[in-house]
């Protein structure tokens, strides 16, 4: 069966002020996950939010919530995200040093594993835990700060998981936007994370929808 799209905006940016009525609005608005960006001023020069902020929206959404852990020692924060409703916990390889380890940990905790790769991180180190991951993210962009101009040259690990695992669920993070959408469908991504280009957007819903036909046209119908 091939991949279905999941379009995942972007948290970071959205009014947190208003996080909780942001979420309904994007979730209205068509999303199919909503992704929230941890980062711990560590791994990544900026700090974001932590569980507590998670329990507390999960307590206004039922929508899947799709934690891209920028974030030292993944291994520490496992159960705290797990208690605080998280649905995916995607740590960065480049943190750990068992990456097979910590998915099972993952799992164990009953969340969803996932595996983000920087770009200067070669997509091999994929392969020895792919079959155990429930999804693969390709940064397109440095992580720590949203707003940052898509890196094309990232988009060929794409186009080697694709065809190395038909099956699997692969996200793009990074300055994706209409102008860039199809680059990165056509090249297998099912999994779509826009920030500005979503809350920028003078219709988040239409933004949303073209970015879904994308992945529609190149992916999931692709024969």
């Amino acid at each position: 069966m091939a991949p279905k799209p999941n379009i995942a905006p972007s948290m970071l940016s959205s009014d947190f002020a208003c996080l909780a009525d942001e979420a309904k609005r994007m979730v209205s608005c068509g999303a199919d996950s909503l992704h929230m960006d941890i980062m711990d001023g560590h791994f990544v020069p900026n700090m974001t939010m932590g569980a507590p902020v998670i329990k507390s929206l999960r307590k206004h959404t039922d929508v899947f919530l799709d934690c891209h852990m920028m974030v030292s020692k993944p291994e520490q924060w496992v159960d705290d995200f797990a208690k605080s409703g998280a649905s995916m916990y995607c740590f960065h390889v480049e943190a750990t040093s068992d990456p097979s380890a910590l998915i099972d940990q993952i799992h164990a905790a009953g969340m969803k594993a996932g595996m983000a790769v920087k770009p200067k991180t070669n997509v091999d180190v994929v392969f020895p835990v792919a079959h155990k991951l429930d999804q693969v993210l390709i940064m397109t962009v440095e992580p720590g700060f949203g707003g940052q101009k898509f890196m094309a040259d990232c988009i060929p690990k794409v186009e080697i998981l694709r065809q190395k695992y038909p099956n699997l669920d692969i996200q793009v993070d990074g300055g994706v936007g209409p102008e860039n959408i199809d680059v990165a469908a056509a090249a297998g991504a099912n999994v779509i994370v826009a920030g500005t280009s979503i809350f920028g957007a003078p219709s988040p819903k239409e933004a949303i929808a073209t970015l879904r036909n994308s992945v529609l046209t190149h992916v999931t119908n692709k024969k």
